[in-house]
């Protein structure tokens, strides 16, 4: 894979490490984990911005007069400049009451063909200036119009994008942030972009490498109904979208979440994946997510804005603990959850990983963690799939090394759980 994350920005694919068991090193008490969401989702909000061309109809932020235009080269198409007209939204500056050291965007948007959106972000750093716009993603739902792609090489004094995700040069941070969507169409056509929400997640949290356990929080004993589906019985399709197996952990996680809600590809939507193929919503879902520049499936708002297309909400966040992730499954929502792990420090799975996406599906009685694993212990088995795991290994494997990032995907008509004074959903 290329453009690696930092150690909480993991790359989102499965690899197979021969590291042996580290002992266990006693659990400190851990500093604050700070971490901060915000989402414009409404008329209301979309309308407290600052708009260059865009207008606001039905909640959703749409293209009104054009403010200029643009030309553009695809750098993975076949190298013809295009031209662009565009328009803008830009949020208000978003305070976030700690010093922020990363930040993650998501958005969920319509983007018919000939269209495409742009998602920028902006901060005021601890030294009270300004940093420049980092591109956090040029999307498309579809790739016939434009290659969905991350920016590599962005990095100044300020920070960086390592992928999908802002990180602050070393020692610095930033304590107020804003977004920028810029929405795109062809010049002369009609069909424009619409963005149904925009919010980010901003968090600085501890490099403590243990943490404690989390109490119960009341999902004991629930269970839900999500699909099985194993990555492993897609190794080697597709080698133009990284090929399955391992690769593909973040597109099946994504596909299993979407089956259970019934939002998942139609056959006539599938039918260019080989017939042969007994899940094809997968390799479906991997060509929606696929990064072209970090060319993989493991682009994390490229997955929640793909559950955006099929009729559902989705966004990323981080959370604090598993006692938080019971509030979702009882809820009725699976989690996507983020993982790096050595061989053996997640008893039962197999296999070690240096960043793995698997689906919070619900708890043992005891409070273990009920889970859609993709990885399936290595077996090319929609049998093996459904695992539980060791409460305690498994939050060890999730909250310090992705910062307990999760996609939250949910119909729109679903409520989430209450939050805790500092929201971080």
């Amino acid at each position: 894979m290329t453009a690696p994350r930092t150690a909480t920005a993991l790359i989102a694919a499965v690899a197979v490490l021969s590291s042996a068991v580290l002992p266990s090193a006693a659990v400190k008490v851990a500093p604050p984990r700070q971490i901060a969401f915000h989402t414009w989702t409404s008329t209301t909000d979309f309308l407290s911005g600052a708009h260059s061309g865009t207008t606001v109809a039905d909640g959703t932020l749409r293209f009104g007069q054009s403010a200029g235009s643009t030309t553009y080269v695809d750098p993975f198409g076949d190298g013809t400049a295009r031209s662009y007209d565009q328009v803008s939204w830009t949020s208000a500056p978003m305070s976030t009451g700690f010093g922020a050291t990363e930040l993650i965007a998501s958005w969920n948007a319509d983007t018919p063909p000939g269209t495409w959106v742009e998602v920028s972000m902006a901060g005021r750093t601890d030294q009270g200036t300004a940093t420049k716009w980092y591109v956090l993603g040029r999307w498309a739902a579809g790739d016939e119009t434009m290659h969905r792609t991350s920016v590599p090489r962005q990095g100044d004094a300020n920070g960086s994008v390592a992928v999908d995700t802002f990180v602050a040069a070393k020692n610095r941070w930033i304590d107020r942030w804003q977004l920028k969507v810029t929405l795109y169409r062809l010049t002369g056509t009609s069909q424009a972009p619409q963005v149904r929400s925009v919010g980010a997640v901003a968090s600085r949290l501890p490099s403590d490498p243990k943490v404690a356990v989390s109490p119960l929080g009341g999902a004991q004993g629930i269970t839900l109904d999500v699909p099985t589906y194993s990555q492993e019985t897609h190794l080697g399709h597709y080698p133009q979208w990284d090929g399955g197996g391992e690769a593909w952990c973040s597109a099946t996680s994504t596909a299993m979440v979407l089956d259970y809600y019934g939002a998942g590809p139609t056959p006539a939507e599938t039918a260019w994946v080989d017939p042969e193929d007994a899940d094809p919503q997968v390799d479906h879902a991997a060509r929606q997510v696929f990064d072209y520049a970090y060319d993989g499936a493991g682009n994390w708002p490229f997955n929640t804005a793909y559950a955006g297309t099929r009729g559902v909400d989705g966004f990323v966040t981080r959370l604090r603990s598993l006692t938080e992730a019971e509030q979702f499954i009882k809820a009725g929502i699976p989690l996507v959850a983020s993982l790096s792990f050595k061989k053996g420090d997640l008893p039962g799975a197999g296999y070690g990983t240096n960043g793995h996406l698997m689906v919070i599906v619900g708890f043992a009685p005891n409070g273990d963690v009920v889970v859609n694993d993709p990885a399936s212990h290595l077996i090319p088995s929609n049998d093996e799939v459904r695992t539980t795991y060791d409460r305690a290994a498994f939050e060890n494997a999730w909250v310090p090394h992705s910062g307990g990032l999760v996609y939250v995907i949910h119909p729109a008509g679903t409520a989430l759980p209450p939050h805790g004074p500092q929201a971080n959903w």
